[in-house]
């Protein structure tokens, strides 16, 4: 990955001391608890901007703006802007500080005040990117809400906790590939990009940040509802050290059996021996739409 050096960069973003400035207006004390970190260097905004890849025409997410710094950022690289702010105090600030430093760019900016975790809906035009530095207590399941809720979003650079980062590009085999590795390969194609320093926020973390990057598969591997998929994904994780003959004989149908559970996992092509590190998302849409059948063959029978 490539490293980001922390040189200021000048111009109309946000540095150290305004970050600081407006924090105090709005009453704002980030606590490492929340995962209220602000990126205050320009040269690291830049360069994030220039790594998420967009395309001129992109209409861009963000998720959990704060108070701008990458907003402004995606705003001067000349892109159309929705940011999605739950602090009702920072989503009506950012507007003002837009119209203060890049009043240029203003009109390209839809403050959306809702919650990342459970929006449903944004205006016209849809997003066709997320970039976003997202708290590090919620940020797969922000991620994978996104993925889910909108399918328009076909590229995707998020600022992550590194092991976090990590963890959402695994590959089967690997010591940190888990749920999340798995889940998020079900929509998307992950790979690390540029690493920061923790100097570059304020407060600074306790934890090193990454960034990674998603590109969406043209169609998810397989044609299966995906809630029994991360079911199935789920059950296998929950105990890592448990072979899947054991893990998934909890599934419907099967009784606690691991024998049938074993059955199952033939028929799918896969060793029942086996561990949920070890499979890759599309041996887990084996094995979901080897249940189906099993179910439909059994529901036949009755």
């Amino acid at each position: 990955m490539v490293s980001v050096n922390d040189v200021a960069v000048p111009g109309r973003l946000l540095g150290a001391t305004r970050i600081r400035e407006l924090a105090a207006e709005l009453g704002i004390r980030p606590t490492k608890t929340l995962g209220q970190n602000f990126v205050h260097d320009g040269n690291t905004v830049r360069r994030i901007v220039s790594a998420a890849r967009l395309l001129p025409d992109d209409v861009v997410l963000e998720v959990g703006p704060g108070l701008g710094s990458l907003t402004l950022g995606l705003l001067d690289a000349g892109h159309r802007v929705v940011a999605v702010e739950i602090d009702s105090a920072l989503a009506g600030r950012l507007a003002q500080t837009v119209q203060e430093l890049q009043p240029d760019n203003a009109a390209r900016l839809v403050v959306v005040p809702d919650d990342a975790m459970t929006i449903r809906s944004l205006p016209e035009p849809v997003p066709t990117a997320l970039v976003a530095n997202l708290p590090y207590n919620i940020s797969v399941p922000v991620l994978l809400h996104m993925l889910a809720t909108f399918p328009s979003i076909d590229r995707i650079l998020v600022m992550v906790q590194s092991e976090v980062a990590r963890r959402l590009a695994a590959k089967p085999g690997s010591k940190v590939y888990g749920s999340p590795s798995a889940k998020a390969a079900w929509y998307a194609d992950v790979s690390l990009s540029i690493t920061v320093s923790r100097s570059i926020f304020w407060p600074a973390p306790n934890v090193d940040s990454s960034l990674v990057s998603l590109v969406r598969r043209a169609t998810p591997p397989g044609s299966i509802d995906r809630a029994k998929v991360f079911a199935i994904v789920d059950l296998a994780f929950a105990q890592r050290r448990k072979m899947l003959r054991s893990a998934l004989a909890a599934l419907d149908g099967l009784g606690g059996s691991s024998a049938r559970a074993s059955e199952l996992l033939v028929s799918a092509g896969v060793d029942p021996m086996a561990r949920g590190e070890t499979l890759g998302i599309e041996q887990f849409v084996a094995i979901a739409m080897a249940h189906d059948r099993r179910t439909d063959n059994d529901e036949g029978t009755n």
